[in-house]
């Protein structure tokens, strides 16, 4: 029986995308053909709190899609970040366009802010549907966050020019919502497009946040047809604006009913979420560690857990590291998860070293606590989205990383092992060789060596 539910969903999101897409589009048709139906209401309060309601959600989800791709280094939901925030500005300021709230009288450009600010959202939008991958992908993230820059310096300006009343932002606002076709055009292409695009995506992994944002695009596309053809402060016009909100609401609850961990891991690229990279990984452990918590309260091992913690996350961090997880008294860190730091190995060994040089601080004010042992080896790793709706993690997963943690295992206290693959990438380094060792579960012995220090500028 679950199964057969499983299959009426997609059904079921189909059939409630299109009432939802579709139902503007008839409203407005019957608008435009009946005009005695599109009655004017002009109501100040009304189109503030609606326009500043859609812009806090649009800018919601621009921070939560921008946090999440920055995280994973994912181009496609950084762009998917500044279709929202360029909505949100520019929302933003229409907001202010009521009279009464920041200016006495109507603005040009901040009445214009909206249609300006969605029609260039949908280059962004389209922009999204690209296929990144490896370095490709680790320097559109770069591309993208430049240009987040850009479109932030240029709202600014657009706010400085229309509050100055400066040219071209100057002049009486009547008729300036109407959004002019030459601009109209492009842009619900581009919004349609994108939507067709995600649509396909949502086929092979028939996540609902895929849906919302193939929905919003569409939504969005409407508005932009609606602010060409509506009557200002008309039912037409104040349509728009609800399709707006209709559009950043319905992400914004897709997002939040979806598990906290990765909500927005439906729209990573496929380098993200199932890729393939070269990485150094490192795994360190307190050697003694069920011994000391066997002897102590459950509020002593958590208080030396945290102190060593607070120094140790930052040391690994600090070169670039990624804390995978921390279970207990294990952490895993990986090196270049993201595909840009191609100087990954050395990154860890500074990382393993430093690490030791910080706890080993902590460990002289209490002797009689366990000490880290540090493992790191580098080599091909399967980056993955693991789990399903109720758990899941971004994690890196194969032999390299089962073979770090070996080599973790077999490390002197209070030291830094690595794996051959590691060491070669290291020249110069200083290392004492632990011979052909036989690591736990694997068929063959792997050469191993203790890390003493990277070169003659390290000073750790």
């Amino acid at each position: 029986m679950t199964g057969g539910r499983d299959r009426q969903r997609p059904s079921r999101s189909w059939m409630l995308g299109g009432v939802v897409t579709l139902l503007p589009v008839v409203a407005l048709w019957l608008l435009l053909r009946r005009p005695e139906l599109d009655v004017m209401w002009q109501h100040h309060p009304a189109h503030f709190w609606l326009v500043l309601v859609a812009a806090a959600l649009s800018a919601v989800l621009a921070y939560g899609t921008g946090e999440a791709a920055a995280r994973r280094g994912d181009a496609r939901l950084m762009y998917v970040s500044l279709a929202f925030l360029s909505s949100a500005g520019f929302l933003g300021l229409h907001a202010l366009a009521t009279p009464g709230v920041l200016l006495a009288a109507p603005n040009v450009g901040f009445a214009v802010a909206t249609p300006a600010g969605v029609a260039l959202g949908s280059l962004f939008a389209i922009r999204s549907t690209g296929s990144f991958s490896g370095s490709a992908a680790a320097r559109e993230v770069s591309r993208a966050r430049r240009a987040r820059v850009v479109l932030l310096l240029f709202m600014a300006l657009w706010a400085a020019v229309s509050l100055l009343g400066l040219p071209p932002l100057s002049g009486p606002p009547t008729g300036a919502e109407r959004l002019p076709l030459l601009v109209a055009v492009p842009g619900v292409l581009l919004y349609l497009a994108a939507a067709w695009a995600y649509l396909r995506l949502w086929l092979k992994r028939q996540e609902a946040v895929l849906a919302a944002v193939t929905t919003a695009y569409i939504l969005l596309a409407e508005a932009l047809v609606a602010m060409v053809l509506s009557r200002n402060w008309h039912l037409s016009w104040w349509e728009w604006h609800l399709l707006l909100l209709a559009a950043f609401a319905l992400v914004a609850i897709s997002a939040q009913r979806s598990w906290y961990e990765e909500r927005f891991g439906a729209l990573y690229l496929d380098d993200t979420s199932s890729g393939a990279r070269e990485m150094s990984v490192l795994f360190a452990d307190l050697q003694g560690f069920t011994t000391f918590s066997e002897a102590h309260e459950a509020d002593d091992v958590t208080d030396m857990l945290n102190e060593y913690f607070a120094v140790a996350v930052p040391a690994v961090t600090a070169h670039g590291g990624d804390v995978d997880r921390i279970v207990g008294d294990a952490l895993m860190v990986t090196f270049n998860k993201r595909g840009n730091q191609p100087d990954h190995p050395r990154r860890a060994a500074l990382a393993g070293l430093d690490m030791q040089a910080a706890t080993r601080e902590v460990a002289e004010r209490h002797p009689d606590w366990p000490r880290f042992r540090v493992g790191i080896n580098t080599g091909p790793v399967a980056v993955t989205l693991l789990g399903a709706s109720g758990g899941r993690t971004h994690t890196v997963i194969g032999d390299t990383v089962n073979t770090a943690s070996r080599i973790e295992g077999i490390a002197p206290v209070g030291g830094v092992a690595i794996g051959a693959t590691t060491l070669a990438a290291l020249p110069g380094a200083t290392t004492r060789s632990m011979g052909p060792v036989a690591l736990k579960g694997k068929t063959e012995t792997t050469e191993a060596f203790v890390l003493v220090g990277l070169d003659a500028g390290y000073d750790g």
